[in-house]
């Protein structure tokens, strides 16, 4: 769950908690926006918690590309079509 989640989770549980005003049988609309709002609270915390841990994709767990490379760019991938050997001349 991301922030953005918990954001509409903590603001649709605010609306039912306290701007709604119904009378319903079997549950309480009350508790309802209570639960969301706790549920909210906790996905907000957990991705703050996790925000920094996240490198988005195409990086690795290990070493960052700046720390191996002395570099801010991501290593570059060899293109699948170019010949392995040393480059040929045609002359």
């Amino acid at each position: 769950m991301g922030l953005g989640v918990s954001l509409i989770l903590i603001a649709a549980g605010a609306i039912m908690a306290w701007a709604v005003n119904v009378d319903t049988t079997g549950f309480n609309i009350h508790t309802v926006g209570y639960i969301l709002l706790v549920v909210g609270i906790i996905g907000a915390l957990l991705s703050l918690i996790f925000w920094s841990s996240w490198q988005g994709p195409g990086t690795s767990r290990g070493a960052s590309a700046s720390s191996t490379t002395g570099t801010s760019e991501r290593p570059r991938r060899p293109f699948a079509g170019r010949a392995s050997g040393p480059a040929r001349s045609f002359a």
